[in-house]
């Protein structure tokens, strides 16, 4: 019974924080979308009544003013500014950098070292993990999630030498942990190529 209730809790945590993103965003929208509204209404009158225009170019609107930022914080102007916006203001709301990261992470990037898949010596077992955070001494804030729900799990401190990086995509191990551990094997064994290639030494010619 216990084990039954925290499983339902824990998933109920996992959807709550997979939904709750996209509820935002959407309602950000719908905000976005009803502020231009004003703004497209002259031009939604040249159009037949029975289309309707008006949502319409709203949307687009939206859709383009995203478009043009996307492609202004590409820049390097707009990096500076970006960053000096997240320092400022958005990296004092607590968790957010973490949560940045996770969603970076999801979207294929790969240069994030927060959330980055690695296997983990807990106890006499080796388990699927995310690097959270690295101490200035070298140890790992390690993220341990529960099986089948990754986004809910156990935080450990663990020394280096305990904490095995993998080198496979983000979304590979998160695939493994939701499958109930089908795939494992594959872990291990890029984890034991990672560790060839870093204790192996270059030949001369």
């Amino acid at each position: 019974m216990k084990k039954s209730f925290q499983y339902f809790v824990n998933a109920v945590a996992s959807g709550f924080l997979i939904l709750i993103p996209i509820y935002l965003a959407v309602l950000l929208m719908l905000k976005a979308i009803k502020s231009v509204a004003g703004l497209v209404r002259p031009l939604a009158g040249l159009v037949p009544d029975w289309f309707p225009a008006e949502n319409a170019l709203s949307i687009v609107l939206v859709l383009l003013i995203c478009f043009l930022v996307g492609v202004a914080v590409r820049t390097q102007l707009g990096r500076m500014a970006r960053d000096l916006v997240e320092k400022k203001f958005f990296e004092r709301i607590p968790g957010y950098a973490v949560i940045r990261s996770l969603t970076h992470r999801m979207a294929g990037d790969e240069l994030e070292n927060v959330w980055r898949p690695v296997l983990a010596e807990i106890e006499e077992a080796l388990v699927p993990a995310f690097i959270i955070e690295e101490f200035e001494d070298g140890r790992y804030t390690v993220f341990v999630p529960s099986v089948p729900t990754p986004l809910a799990g156990a935080v450990y401190i663990l020394e280096r030498n305990r904490v095995h990086p993998l080198d496979v995509p983000f979304t590979q191990a998160l695939r493994v942990i939701s499958r109930w551990g089908s795939g494992a094997k594959n872990l291990v064994e890029s984890s034991e190529r990672f560790a060839a290639r870093q204790v192996a030494t270059p030949t001369g010619p």
